[in-house]
């Protein structure tokens, strides 16, 4: 099997095992929610991301990971809250990063940016630590070789499906259901 194929396969198990999870956990719909705004700025915002969390991987893989799952959440509540002014700009991580720094990037996102306190806040973060350990788990039981090309492409598919999987919480919370539609029922 190729590095491609290898890393297709492992983004697909990733999706898959944290859609169900978050579907038991009534954190998304069955459905899930299409945002191409908010889903064609991952390739830029992983550039940026990269430096910091591969570095971060080694010690803190949890962090690295789940990091990317709260910028995931932030820019879908951007895209809901100010698309126009948001769109425009091009340092999505970096600012991110900037308010609190690198280590406070979740209380960034959580409490100052979604406005989740006390009990609310611990609930979003401790789901958020539950997908990331899992996806971490994921990793470490693939059958790559650390430092080789399929394990840097399995590294950023994890970050893909945690951003995404974040886009679509915040838009689960923020009231966007994906139901069926009943054209009967506009008579």
């Amino acid at each position: 099997m190729d590095n491609k194929e290898i890393v297709k396969n492992f983004e697909k198990k990733v999706h898959d095992d944290l859609y169900e999870f978050l579907k038991h956990k009534e954190a998304i719909d069955a459905h899930l929610p299409e945002c191409p705004d908010v889903e064609e700025k991952f390739n830029a915002i992983c550039r940026a991301y990269l430096p910091d969390g591969a570095r971060e991987f080694q010690q803190y893989p949890v962090v690295s990971l789940g990091w990317m799952m709260f910028i995931g959440m932030a820019m879908a509540y951007y895209w809901d809250t100010d698309w126009e002014t948001h769109s425009k700009r091009e340092n999505y991580y970096e600012e991110l990063r900037d308010k609190g720094g690198y280590d406070n990037l979740d209380d960034t996102v959580v409490k100052d940016i979604l406005g989740y306190e006390g009990e609310a806040a611990e609930k979003i973060s401790e789901l958020v630590a539950e997908c990331a350990s899992r996806v971490d788990s994921m990793i470490r039981h693939e059958p790559v070789e650390a430092g080789t090309e399929a394990a840097f492409g399995c590294y950023v598919a994890a970050l893909r499906q945690l951003y995404m999987m974040g886009m679509c919480m915040e838009l689960n919370a923020l009231g966007y259901h994906m139901t069926p539609f009943d054209p009967a029922s506009m008579n």
